[in-house]
């Protein structure tokens, strides 16, 4: 016979990947099941809702909520499947040869099923430090759902002792990743007939000398700019992503976007690098354009903003991670997470450690190994045996 606590967190994951939450979708009705499930086991919740009244987090506290907790944080949201071959229904839960497939199985709705399974062993312990579930919205889209969620713990007037967000590592204690700024700039140009090229202003040559100058400067930090060999990628990384313009081939095009990111090893290097491209664009592109037509110019949007994480290898958060993990080795990964925001927003120590491998996120088939679960929830256990104790 299995035991109670697998057979709990397959029927909550099946019950999470059934929600469509991909992230233009509402993800309310996860939430409202979420809700019916603590309910039930007489667990109380707070509801973070967003200003379009169609997306909403949760705040949840287990244990004595005036003394400093731990927390366990995880999204709602997906990717889409739009495009992608999938040999089954991608929001209905398949177990095959020891693995559980499904959208969001492994980024990230394995963790959450995990952290909700053991929340019957949470109560039983009588915790006196408390753990605190942090379950967010729209962080595949920018680490989105989180902020209002930070802003409120930071105001609150006892504050979490540290974090462990359960993005995939395969349970690896990961204590730094790099930060993003991503950046939109139109050219508005001139249209003229094609024929007459020189009396228009052609929006994208223009866009095709910043796209060089992204890529010199893109170069520069590969060979000189500063290193971090616990990153498979040790530098600071910068490149166009998208181009969109021209309307015919005989019209000097007057518009023209395009997309850049930065993702760099220090906490704020991602922005400064796009602001110093931006400062150029302006002063080297932007007065050629005007002079030419004083309507001519660039545009810039900022589309996406997250920090990086950097949690010192000695800290308390790191060291308990790894007597909670059973391991004593460390990572950093190049991909995003919400952990340098409930830093920067909300102080609050936190490194990134859940079930499941980032190979398997955003692809088709995505799976997670039931073992990976199982491990988490080991993981889990050891927590709540820790918080019974008095972390604190």
């Amino acid at each position: 016979m299995q035991s109670p606590r697998p057979v709990r967190i397959r029927k909550l994951l099946a019950d999470l990947v059934a929600f469509d939450t991909v992230s233009d979708r509402s993800n309310l009705p996860l939430i409202a099941h979420i809700e019916s499930y603590l309910a039930a086991l007489g667990v109380s919740f707070e509801r973070i809702v967003d200003d379009t009244g169609q997306k909403a987090s949760l705040w949840v506290t287990i244990g004595p909520a005036d003394r400093p907790g731990l927390v366990l944080s995880g999204h709602t949201d997906v990717v889409p499947v739009v495009g992608q071959d999938w040999s089954h229904d991608p929001f209905k839960l398949v177990e095959r040869d020891g693995r559980l497939y499904g959208r969001g199985t492994t980024d990230m709705k394995g963790f959450v099923a995990v952290c909700l399974a053991m929340v019957p062993e949470m109560l039983e312990a009588k915790l006196t430090t408390p753990i605190h579930l942090a379950i967010s919205y729209d962080e595949e889209i920018g680490c989105v759902g989180v902020r209002p969620m930070l802003g409120g713990v930071a105001k609150k007037k006892v504050k979490p002792l540290g974090c462990f967000v359960g993005e995939p590592t395969q349970m690896q204690v990961i204590i730094g990743h790099k930060g993003k700024h991503g950046v939109r700039a139109t050219f508005r140009g001139l249209a003229r007939h094609s024929s007459i090229a020189p009396d228009g202003v052609n929006a994208i040559e223009y866009a095709a000398e910043l796209i060089t100058e992204i890529r010199r400067r893109a170069v520069k930090l590969a060979s000189d700019g500063a290193r971090d060999d616990l990153y498979d990628v040790p530098h600071t990384t910068l490149l166009t992503s998208i181009v969109h313009g021209g309307a015919a081939l005989n019209i000097v095009p007057d518009h023209c976007t395009v997309e850049f990111e930065c993702r760099g090893i220090g906490i704020t290097e991602s922005k400064q690098v796009t602001d110093a491209i931006i400062a150029w664009a302006r002063a080297e592109l932007e007065p050629a354009m005007k002079k030419a037509h004083p309507e001519c110019g660039i545009d810039f949007e900022e589309i996406l903003d997250y920090p990086a994480l950097d949690t010192s290898a000695d800290a308390a958060i790191v060291t308990l991670a790894k007597s909670l993990a059973g391991r004593n080795d460390h990572a950093k990964v190049a991909f995003g997470t919400e952990a340098g925001l409930f830093v920067s927003m909300a102080d609050v120590p936190s490194v990134v450690i859940g079930p499941g491998s980032i190979a398997q996120a955003h692809t088709p088939d995505e799976f997670v190994e039931m073992a990976e679960l199982e491990k988490c929830a080991g993981f889990v256990e050891r927590l709540i045996a820790k918080c019974a104790e008095g972390v604190a």
